[in-house]
């Protein structure tokens, strides 16, 4: 079994620097890979309220516990508030829903998961579009409010850390400025063609760290992409450290202080993307990687009018 590193955050507790993210992990496939992902090592679980697999995830990792594999601390979960519950008086409640469905007394990290919020209709409906325009009916709610009531949560202990996701500076910076509770992550999309460079170095400078969302592109293997996958300068790596391309760029993430979350329910891949911590990446064949970037974003949530003030991806 693969034993993953710590991290330490700015607010003196440890986070695994790897874990498994479970984004469009269909309903039954995601305990397993939970279960599976526990016995060979993994201990930092990424879900959200918007995953609609809160439930499963909790079960799977109750029935570790039960088992004897792990105890609770030892497990690192992440749930994230979704974009509907902005509303400063719904924030603890969105919370509550997402401790109810994952049957755990407290939260490890819980992350605002985009900085504008949307139109609140009822629990079960993640978006209401704006008629005629195609993008989804958003609110003026400022990210601020919404953040003051996060940091409610953690003096109550209802969640131990709190942080941000698809935060670019300009918001982090000013979240920062006017924040009690400092941020001890921002989840973004990051991987060889989207290195986030700007992001990570201004996050580094104020103790944030960057967690790594979709850190093998969004694959299709008939299509050959991500490129940096199928690339044979990535695959001349691979084969000098006998390991696979995928491995190769977790173990880049990895190098560039980042914490990778690659979601997976296959019982192979789950257990290949973890065995990234027995090498190490030259400095060479870093600069080879980061000449791969191309700045292509995979996550655009193009459902979101880029006129919105708080729009991230500007």
């Amino acid at each position: 079994m693969v034993r993953v590193p710590n991290i330490k955050l700015n607010n003196g507790l440890e986070m695994p620097a790897f874990g498994l993210g479970t984004y469009q992990s269909k309903p039954n496939e995601v305990a397993n890979a939970v279960r599976h992902a526990i016995d060979h090592g993994y201990r930092h679980i990424d879900t959200a309220f918007f995953y609609v697999n809160e439930q499963e995830v909790g079960e799977a990792i109750k029935q570790k516990i039960a088992e004897g594999i792990v105890k609770r601390e030892d497990i690192y979960l992440v749930t994230k508030l979704w974009c509907t519950h902005h509303e400063p008086s719904k924030v603890e409640y969105a919370c509550r829903l997402s401790l109810k469905n994952l049957g755990l007394d407290y939260i490890d990290l819980y992350l605002m998961h985009n900085p504008v919020g949307f139109v609140y209709k009822d629990d079960s409906t993640f978006f209401t579009m704006k008629e005629g325009s195609g993008f989804v009916a958003t609110s003026d709610v400022d990210y601020l409010d919404t953040w003051k009531a996060m940091e409610q949560l953690v003096k109550k202990g209802l969640v131990r850390s709190i942080g941000v996701s698809n935060f670019n500076v300009e918001q982090t910076d000013r979240l920062l400025k006017n924040c009690e509770i400092k941020p001890v992550t921002n989840q973004v999309e990051c991987h060889i063609e989207l290195s986030q460079k700007e992001l990570r170095e201004f996050s580094k400078a104020h103790g944030i760290f960057i967690t790594a969302y979709c850190p093998l592109g969004q694959h299709n293997a008939a299509e050959k992409k991500p490129a940096f996958l199928y690339d044979d300068r990535t695959k001349a790596i691979a084969d000098k450290y006998n390991k696979t391309p995928a491995q190769v760029a977790i173990r880049y993430l990895i190098q560039i202080g980042t914490v990778p979350i690659p979601k997976s329910v296959t019982n192979s891949r789950i257990e290949e993307n973890i065995k990234v911590f027995d090498f190490e990446l030259t400095p060479d064949e870093m600069k080879t990687l980061e000449g791969l970037d191309s700045g292509n974003r995979v996550a655009k949530w193009s459902f979101i009018d880029p006129n919105h003030k708080y729009y991230p991806f500007k």
